[in-house]
Formats: C-alpha cells, sequence, structure tokens
C-alpha cells in the first residue's frame, strides 16, 4: 500500500510541459451606513431569486486565503498561531548538517521543503501586497499577508548560509511518502540538500532571489532594515545564479520526480533580474534583462501558462510595465518585443489568438492546461489578466488581440469569472477554495488535516498506521485546511472528492498565493459598487 502510494504521488508531482467628532455629520454617516447595510441585503436577495447570479464574499475569501500559509508552517509554531489544529514540527531541520533550517513552509500535503515553489509562493504573495497593498489594507489583512511572506523569507535567510550556497530542500520526496504521519509526528529523513558552486542551481538561486527582492519592496516602509537584508540576499543570490549556471534538479536529484525545472534557469534569471531593478533602480539589472531579453527567450518563447517553473508570461506583463516610462524611451523596441509576448499569454487565455494556441476551458468555462493542479494556472492567470487589465485602464490602453480589441473591463470581468468559478460557480456548485462556502472539498489530500490534531490527540501515529487508520478512511478530514485551493476538476468539470484522487484534492501553496491580490482587487470593486449605490438612494431620497 505504502509502496504504490509512493508511486503515484511521485507521478502527481510530474509537470509535462508543452509550452514553455462632528454633531452635525453624525447623522448621514449613519444613514450612509444603514443604507449600505440595507442595499447589500437588497442585492443579494435580488441576485439570487431573480438572475440566479451568485454574490461572492471576497473579503471572507480573502481572509481564508491567508489563514492556509499558517497550516502549511513548518518549525516552531507562533503564540499567534490562529490554525489551532496544527503544532511545532521539524524542529531539528539541518542539525545533520551542521546549520539552523527550521521553519519555511511545506508546499502541499506532504513534509518536504522544496526550495522552488516556496520562493515561487513568496514572489506572488510580496507581487500581491505590491500591486493591491491599500486594498489588502483595507480590508484589514495587511498584517496577515506580511506575516505570511515574512514566515518564507526568514527561512530563506537560513538558507542562504554563504554568497554561494543555498539550501534547496529538507526531506526527500521518496522517503516521504512511504508515510502518512502528521508533520508533529515526522519519522522520515529530514536529510537537506543545497547548491553551490559545484553544484549549481541558477533557476532556485535566481527565484529565491526574485522573492526577496519582491519582499524587500513589501517591507520598505513598515521594516526598513529587513528589508535591506532581503535586498543584500537577494543581489548575492542573482549573482550566484548568474555566475555558476546550472539546473538545480541536476545537482539535486532527488527533486527531478517532483519538482523539475523542465523550463530551465534563463526564465527565472531574466524574472530575478526584473523584481532587482524594481526593488533597487539600479541600471545593471534594467540592462540585464533588455541585454538577454533574447537569448534567454524573453521576447521569444509565447508561453500560454505562468507557474512555478515557467515565469515567461511574469516577467513579460512586468516588463510591458516599463513602456511608457520616459527613462526607458530608448530601449521601447525591446520592451515592446516583451509586451507583444505578454499579450499573446493573455489573449491565449481570453480565447482571442486565432490559432489552437488558445487555452482549453471545460464545459463551465474554467481555464484548463493539464490534469494535474490544474488551479495553479488558473489563479495565476486570474492574477496576471487583473495586474493587466489595472495598467491598460491606468494608460486609457486597450488589449489587441488578433481576435478582435478588448478594453481593461472585459479582462478583469474574465479573471473574476475564473475566481467566481473557484468560489463556487460552476457545474458542481462546489468552492474549490476549502473551507470557504456551504459545499467545498471535505477529503482533501493532506497528511496534518486528515489525521486527528496533535493537539487533541498526542498519541504518536507511525507511518503505517497513518495509511491504515486514516489514509483509507471514508470520513471527512478531522480538520478543516481553511483556504487551500485544491487541484480542481477534470476537463469536463467533473471532481471527485476523495483523499487518494491527489491530482485533484491536494492543493499547494502557490495555488492560493496569487488569489489573495485577486481576491482583494475583487472586494475593493464590489466595495466601490456599495459606495455608489449609497450615494444614488442618498440623492434620490433627498
Amino acid at each position: 500500500m505504502e509502496e504504490q502510494t509512493q508511486t503515484q504521488h511521485q507521478h502527481h508531482r510530474k509537470r509535462k510541459h508543452t509550452s514553455f467628532g462632528d454633531s452635525k455629520i453624525v447623522a448621514p454617516l449613519v444613514l450612509v451606513q444603514h443604507c449600505c447595510s440595507s442595499l447589500f441585503f437588497f442585492f443579494s436577495i435580488f441576485t439570487t431569486t431573480t438572475t440566479n447570479a451568485q454574490a461572492f464574499d471576497y473579503g471572507d475569501a480573502l481572509s481564508k486565503s491567508l489563514l492556509y500559509f499558517e497550516a502549511q508552517r513548518s518549525g516552531r509554531i507562533p503564540y499567534n498561531q490562529r490554525v489551532s489544529w496544527r503544532h511545532h514540527s521539524a524542529l531539528t531541520d539541518g542539525l545533520e548538517q551542521g546549520v539552523d533550517l527550521v521553519g519555511g513552509y511545506y508546499d502541499a500535503g506532504d513534509h518536504v521543503k522544496f526550495g522552488l515553489p516556496m520562493a515561487f509562493t513568496v514572489t506572488m504573495l510580496s507581487w500581491s501586497a505590491i500591486e493591491y497593498w491599500q486594498h489588502i489594507s483595507d480590508a484589514g489583512q495587511l498584517q496577515h499577508t506580511l506575516e505570511a511572506i515574512k514566515w518564507g523569507t526568514d527561512y530563506f535567510i537560513k538558507a542562504h548560509t554563504s554568497p554561494n550556497v543555498l539550501w534547496a530542500e529538507v526531506g526527500d520526496g521518496d522517503t516521504d511518502h512511504y508515510c502518512w504521519q502528521r508533520p508533529e509526528d515526522m519519522t522520515t529523513s529530514r536529510q537537506a540538500f543545497k547548491i553551490d558552486e559545484e553544484n549549481p542551481g541558477s533557476d532556485l538561486a535566481a527565484e529565491t532571489a526574485a522573492a526577496m527582492a519582491a519582499a524587500s519592496i513589501v517591507f520598505k516602509k513598515t521594516n526598513p532594515h529587513y528589508s535591506h537584508l532581503l535586498l543584500h540576499h537577494a543581489q548575492q543570490l542573482f549573482e550566484f545564479g548568474d555566475k555558476h549556471r546550472g539546473k538545480y534538479d541536476e545537482s539535486v536529484g532527488v527533486v527531478k520526480s517532483y519538482y523539475a525545472s523542465v523550463s530551465g534557469y534563463k526564465d527565472e534569471l531574466l524574472w530575478a533580474a526584473m523584481w532587482l531593478y524594481k526593488a533597487t533602480d539600479t541600471q545593471m539589472y534594467f540592462h540585464y534583462f533588455i541585454s538577454k531579453a533574447h537569448s534567454f527567450g524573453g521576447t521569444g518563447w509565447s508561453i500560454s501558462e505562468f507557474s512555478w517553473d515557467v515565469k515567461y508570461a511574469g516577467l513579460q506583463i512586468l516588463a510591458s510595465k516599463f513602456l511608457n516610462q520616459e527613462k526607458h524611451k530608448k530601449h521601447s523596441d525591446i520592451l515592446e518585443q516583451y509586451r507583444s509576448k505578454a499579450e499573446y499569454y493573455l489573449c491565449s487565455c481570453l480565447n482571442k489568438n486565432n490559432n489552437d494556441s488558445n487555452v482549453q476551458r471545460t464545459p463551465g468555462g474554467l481555464l484548463y492546461v493539464r490534469q494535474w493542479n490544474n488551479m495553479q494556472y488558473v489563479s495565476t492567470a486570474s492574477f496576471l489578466l487583473s495586474v493587466y487589465s489595472d495598467f491598460l485602464q491606468s494608460k486609457n490602453q486597450k488589449l489587441n488581440c488578433q481576435g478582435g480589441t478588448v478594453d481593461h473591463e472585459e479582462i478583469l470581468s474574465f479573471a473574476k469569472s475564473q475566481v467566481d468559478y473557484i468560489l463556487g460557480s460552476n457545474p458542481m456548485n462546489m468552492s474549490y477554495l476549502v473551507g470557504y462556502g456551504p459545499r467545498y472539498p471535505k477529503r482533501v489530500h493532506h497528511r496534518g488535516a486528515s489525521i486527528v490534531s496533535y493537539k487533541e490527540n498526542k498519541g504518536f501515529i507511525g507511518c503505517t498506521q497513518g495509511y491504515d487508520n486514516w489514509y483509507n478512511r471514508q470520513e471527512p478530514n478531522p480538520n478543516v485546511l481553511v483556504g487551500a485551493l485544491v487541484g480542481g476538476p477534470d476537463w469536463q468539470d467533473n471532481f471527485e472528492d476523495q483523499r487518494n484522487n491527489f491530482m485533484q484534492t491536494e492543493a499547494c501553496t502557490y495555488n492560493t498565493a496569487p488569489l489573495v491580490g485577486v481576491f482583494a482587487k475583487l472586494l475593493h470593486i464590489e466595495n466601490q459598487k456599495l459606495d455608489q449605490d449609497c450615494n444614488s438612494v442618498l440623492v434620490a431620497s433627498f
């Protein structure tokens, strides 16, 4: 049973890439508040009874998405932990190698700390905070967002033990997947693996540099000392990755079956240079992604996915945003090429390319890239579409696709449709964000969630005991993995809520991370509409 599960579990990690106080004002304020409450109630009734449209609470989705990262914490759980069924775990990570590697995140339902997807998760959380800082703050979720980012970057600081050494992974997938245990009971190998000058990993070094550079922007005002520290590490890691080039999965062989860098390291090097330029405004980094735009594929690859492995679409969209800045005029030809590729990605998501390069959709309208953990591509697409919609709106421009012109509102509307599908507007009438709404996956493929909480039962649960007594149970998980975005339905919108159906029921940190920004954006729009409706009612009433 264990061996079979291990083999199956190995397969689910493999990614096949087809492409790369004034008293006079008190009464009116109260009136507005009551007006808003009444309107919200009225419109909720109206939408559900007359149009069958679903009104979603994006604020609730946002707060729950941030809870998920607390459930994924490795190391010593802090006093303000809100996910109460988790406890301390992996407190000796790195001890065998004489280094402190306690902390960081478990990437999914297992207990390996994989460096590449963890770094991408932190990059996307940071990008969300940069783009939608005010919206996240208005929602009262800024502190939780900063904590989610810092839990990752604190670990990266530990893992970067010298300029040219970065610890890439703790534990290994093969050993880990023999066991079904709570992280608090872990008995599997915690061997740590590193990249260095002799065993390079440019992709991992660069993605970690990108994460720390992006996070340095996030913390610049609230924690300048920490921001400076992150930037120092980011610059060293970028230099290391660029000088000693190589794929990290060739140096750390145990990762090959799980998070192999299929796209290579050139996209990550461009991506890291882009973030370092945004963080420092240093021309050296700008020159890097301009001079290497062609040779590293930045202006060559037309990609229809954005993921922990393939960064091209993300960096192409970031490059596009430099276009209308006066100081970049002399490089407008290269930036235009970046933008052309960015728009290819966006048009393929919008079904507006004139060939077979459009992203497939399910009958229910969900973007469908591949069967293994498809929702990761939906969440990243929703984020990039939202960011580019904002960019076009700020410049009063439109997106020109082969299949027609699209304005910023249509782009955002499509991103919203994907998010609404995730939250329950789908043929299964199920929310794929765990813990949100009346119906969501109850048997998430996740060791900690599927076994009785350590705080309820401190009795040791071994490898086989976990499989025999918990993995094969038909009952729902005893712990709800709130905020997790599971792999999602198949190409026909079908979803089977079974623990062993890991390609649909396992969740990953990089699935949820891009949604933090999008939820905040959609919540802001809903609040704006509510304010406008309130104002209209007030004007009419006078």
